[in-house]
């Protein structure tokens, strides 16, 4: 297998969403510099709009709201052991429904603790596909390292109607 990856920047409602894929899929997106993200991967950078292209047209629907389930492969490379096992888990919450971390720990099948996953939770190099934001705490949404904190948080909950907006959405 060769080890390329290929960048793509998506413009989104809560900013810019940068995107990193290898041959064998996604394996790593967020918020913030590309060249973030192409340090931690130290994989030879090539342009490849073909590469991209899929799992940018699904962010653009998902965003748009016309798209509820990802079907980009996803390159797990970065996870193993615990947190490889925790973020499938999470792979597996559907659109528009949410987890506690404490259920998550449950249907992940490992030992992890509920404040172990948030840690994981914190870490998670795929956020949105792999929908971290999907986890909220037992008394209230929990902590959101992307983006612009919570806020982003609410608002992915809010576009996958999970919560209800707010006055100040409506304007």
């Amino acid at each position: 297998m060769m080890d390329t990856v290929a960048f793509a920047e998506v413009p989104t409602p809560v900013g810019p969403f940068v995107l990193a894929v290898t041959e064998v899929g996604l394996v790593a997106s967020g918020w913030g510099a590309r060249s973030r993200l192409s340090e931690r991967l130290g994989l030879t950078e090539v342009h490849d709009a073909d590469r991209t292209a899929s799992i940018v047209s699904e962010l653009t629907h998902y965003f748009a709201g016309d798209l509820r389930t990802f079907e980009t492969p996803i390159d797990w490379r970065l996870m193993s052991g615990s947190r490889l096992l925790v973020l499938q888990a999470l792979h597996r919450v559907p659109y528009g429904s949410a987890v506690t971390y404490g259920e998550l720990a449950g249907r992940s099948g490992t030992s992890v603790p509920a404040r172990g996953i948030g840690s994981i939770m914190g870490s998670n190099p795929i956020p949105i596909v792999v929908p971290c934001h999907r986890v909220i705490a037992g008394n209230g949404l929990g902590g959101f390292s992307g983006g612009v904190g919570v806020e982003t948080k609410r608002w992915l909950l809010t576009h996958e109607g999970y919560l209800q907006p707010t006055l100040l959405d409506l304007w």
